[in-house]
């Protein structure tokens, strides 16, 4: 059984290099499906495995390195678009109060 969940393995290591390719251009919507994707393969090799072999082990570990890369990569992006609201916000007040300055000339 131990092909079969390398294989399992590898495809999971590949969609979690597609995650952070997606992460860092931003496409949101193609993580989630990648993600589900991905928790369907490692479940299918949890399944069908009692022990982790070295192989399986170093696969592991490069799939949770990915996934800390592509939330980190999600979190920035959040920050980014948590920053352009609070500019815009300010620019808001900003036209507000100018605005009301305006009229009193």
């Amino acid at each position: 059984m131990t092909g079969i969940a390398n294989g399992d393995l590898e495809s999971a290591l590949r969609l979690s290099r597609a995650m952070v390719a997606a992460a860092d251009g931003g496409v949101f919507e193609t993580i989630a499906e990648l993600d589900a994707e991905r928790l369907a393969l490692l479940r299918s090799y949890r399944s069908g495995n009692d022990q982790i072999d070295a192989t399986d082990r170093s696969l592991l570990d490069e799939i949770c390195r990915l996934n800390d890369q592509a939330l980190g990569l999600m979190e920035h992006h959040r920050r980014i678009k948590g920053r352009e609201l609070d500019m815009m916000a300010v620019g808001r007040r900003a036209l507000t109060a100018y605005s009301t300055i305006g009229m009193l000339r």
